[in-house]
């Protein structure tokens, strides 16, 4: 079995929080993600890895960097220009890009880091915790979703998705290492449609 079966066939075995979120990137079209790695995020970053080919990741230096970069993508495409974070100075130096396209009303989704979802909101000192992060992004963005479960970033992203359809402002989710990392129950079968019967 060669790596690339191999990465694959593991993808399969475990569905986390992280490979729905990649799930629902490809399920609003989007095929490009700018982003900047970070511990809060190494379970994306691992999904990514598992998306292979069907999803084009470029890195940058700097968080502004993959923000601007998602915002010139959205301005010369018209198509959704996505980025990803990690929370706290990752978001605040994202935040200058995010300004410019709430002004210039331009579709863009910021996938935002978070701190632990059992301890959001309870200053501990986490690495890039700041006061109210959702807060500061609520001002920035037409919707910001925070996924508390795994189960719960796909949807986010898809409300994500419909607000930016609406064609006024950027959307952010807040996606916490925890919930990115965990397994995820099956999605539900689709209504209509029947499922593989069980052997």
């Amino acid at each position: 079995m060669d790596m690339t079966t191999t990465a694959a066939a593991t993808a399969l075995e475990r569905k986390t929080g992280g490979n729905r979120a990649v799930e629902a990137l490809r399920a609003q079209g989007i095929d490009t993600v700018f982003a900047l790695p970070g511990v809060q995020l190494d379970p994306l970053f691992n999904a990514f890895h598992d998306a292979g080919d069907g999803l084009r990741v470029i890195e940058s230096r700097h968080e502004q960097g993959v923000a601007y970069m998602a915002f010139g993508y959205a301005e010369a495409t018209g198509r959704t220009g996505t980025f990803a974070v990690v929370p706290g100075p990752g978001m605040l130096n994202a935040a200058a890009a995010l300004s410019t396209a709430f002004a210039c009303r331009s579709p863009v989704l910021g996938l935002v880091g978070q701190v632990r979802s059992d301890r959001i909101g309870q200053p501990r000192g986490e690495l890039h915790e700041i006061p109210d992060q959702s807060g500061i992004l609520a001002r920035l963005s037409r919707s910001n979703g925070l996924a508390t479960a795994p189960d719960e970033v796909a949807p986010a992203i898809a409300a994500a998705g419909r607000a930016l359809a609406k064609g006024d402002r950027p959307a952010v989710v807040e996606l916490p290492p925890d919930v990115l990392a965990a397994s995820c129950p099956e999605a539900p079968p689709v209504p209509g449609r029947s499922g593989p019967k069980a052997p």
